[in-house]
């Protein structure tokens, strides 16, 4: 497989995943400031804690390109059960979503946090299926999912930085 040549894409992309969950984390802090620890939970958990799970996603999905030896077997089985965690965990987070109490979504927030994400795990699952035989062209898939995962988080963590501004404003 090719692999070698998508070293300086995943450098990239991996190293603003890396950056980019740091950064949550300050998010993390100023949700807690602004609501109670009970509520701020809840939210969390929602919406916050799936944004750190999509920038690992991507980190994992440039370490696992940038292993060396690895087959189309190995890649293909993994990237397999990455989407099919990913579908998993977007499940839950829809269940998340929807029993905190903190926070009414709106359709755009169940399409960024739930759907675009969902959709993104579901080309992975099956990309990573169809590496065992087609390599090279699977991917230039993984590469639009881990760059799709990144701006999904980019875009959430941006909306939650946004909310908590204009919430602590309000208040």
């Amino acid at each position: 497989m090719p692999l070698h040549d998508w070293n300086n894409f995943y450098v990239i992309v991996g190293s603003s995943a890396a950056a980019l969950t740091g950064l949550q984390f300050v998010v993390v802090v100023l949700s807690a400031e602004a609501d109670s620890v009970r509520d701020a939970t809840a939210a969390l958990e929602a919406f916050g804690t799936p944004t750190v799970v999509h920038f690992c996603v991507v980190l994992t999905i440039a370490a696992l390109i940038c292993v060396p030896g690895q087959t189309p077997v190995s890649l293909g089985s993994l990237l397999t059960l990455l989407g099919a965690g990913g579908i998993v965990y977007s499940i839950v987070t829809a269940r998340r979503a929807k029993r905190q109490s903190n926070y009414e979504p709106v359709f755009e927030d169940w399409l960024w946090h739930v759907g675009f994400p969902f959709v993104a795990y579901g080309i992975l699952l099956a990309t990573g299926a169809c590496t065992f035989r087609f390599a090279a062209g699977a991917l230039y898939v993984v590469a639009a999912v881990a760059l799709a995962l990144l701006f999904v988080g980019i875009h959430n963590a941006w909306d939650s930085v946004v909310y908590i501004a204009t919430r602590q404003h309000e208040q």
